[in-house]
């Protein structure tokens, strides 16, 4: 297969949110790449998220997960990646709250099977890359003031958090000890096309089509740095092609909000493109009682990356949502289905070993 592909990259997760958005990037991109997917299709993974690529024959996906070590040692040995992405994870703060097992196993785990089976690789071929995609959640919280950059120190505070800033350090270990070539990058809360609707901002759009609560916790004056994922996907593509081996870049829209008034500015585009009368979006707010270990305020200083890279947001918050709205409320099927669960057994059975 594929004697004509000058490289091949492994990109975790990408049936994912942010991953589908890699792949569908490199796959249409890259012609002279074979890109493989690899992705367990737990909840939040979807391959209805890459239809238009489907076919495409510089594309393969690959169901299996990255805590089955001898499956992952199989696969690098067939296919001999030149680079891998890695995206796969679990991701969702309230889940790891629930449930931490799940994401030390996926989160560390995974991840360390993934360096194994790289180092193998790279101690054949010198020019091997491997590129681990975290969190700005590793930092912990800020004051009402400051940046995170990539000096700050790692102060996790859920489950999930831990678990990334772990997956991180066994990277930067592996790199340290064995030598392995790797960059990471610590990205700030993404939004847009494709989000599986239990993160803020699909989860209120859906609920405002359904006219059903908008649940906020405490007085919503927690503080995010929004990144539209469409401009993250250009970042790694940027990280992985001209990023330095050994450093860390972290990814951010330049884009504070409070979680308040980003509701309120949703609601309000919300009223509008559904022709609804101003504020009665805005009713369906309701405050709920806090998460434990939440983070008042996290936001990125990205001038790294602009400035050794070349790197910036292409679009205001504004716009990003604009587009994110247009996208959902003209693919109200897909929204159905992965709030359903069909497709998650119709996908199974395409995909049983």
């Amino acid at each position: 297969m594929g004697g004509h592909f000058q490289k091949s990259i492994l990109i975790t997760g990408g049936a994912g949110f942010i991953g589908s958005h890699v792949v569908r990037r490199f796959v249409s991109k890259y012609k002279e790449y074979r890109v493989f997917n690899l992705d367990a299709l737990t909840y939040a993974g979807n391959l209805e998220n890459l239809n238009d690529i489907e076919h495409e024959s510089n594309y393969t996906f690959i169901k299996g997960d990255i805590t089955d070590t001898e499956f992952i040692n199989i696969t690098f040995d067939q296919n001999k990646f030149d680079g891998v992405i890695h995206l796969a994870a679990e991701s969702h703060v309230d889940r790891s709250i629930t449930d931490p097992l799940s994401f030390v196993k996926t989160n560390v785990l995974g991840t360390v099977n993934l360096l194994n089976a790289s180092l193998k690789l790279a101690k054949q071929n010198p020019n091997f890359k491997f590129y681990h995609i975290s969190t700005d959640e590793v930092y912990g919280a800020l004051g009402e003031t400051g940046l995170f950059s990539e000096n700050s120190p790692y102060s996790p505070n859920s489950p999930y958090s831990a678990s990334k800033a772990s997956s991180d350090h066994f990277v930067r270990a592996y790199g340290e000890t064995y030598g392995l070539p790797y960059m990471i990058s610590n990205c700030s809360n993404n939004y847009g096309p494709n989000q599986f609707p239990e993160k803020l901002i699909p989860l209120f759009i859906n609920n405002i089509i359904r006219d059903k609560p908008l649940p906020v916790y405490g007085h919503g004056n927690y503080t995010r740095d929004w990144l539209y994922v469409i401009d993250h996907a250009m970042a790694i593509d940027l990280v992985y092609h001209e990023g330095k081996a050994g450093e860390t870049y972290n990814i951010g829209g330049f884009n504070e909000r409070k979680n308040i008034d980003l509701v309120e500015l949703l609601c309000k585009v919300m009223d509008k493109k559904l022709d609804r009368a101003n504020g009665s979006s805005e009713k369906l707010i309701t405050f709920v009682k806090d998460r434990p270990g939440h983070d008042l305020r996290y936001a990125i200083d990205a001038s790294k990356i602009k400035n050794e890279l070349g790197w910036e947001p292409t679009v205001t918050f504004e716009q990003g949502l604009g587009q994110t709205i247009d996208w959902y409320l003209a693919n109200q099927e897909w929204l159905d289905h992965v709030t359903s669960g069909d497709y998650r057994e119709y996908y199974k059975k395409q995909y049983q070993h």
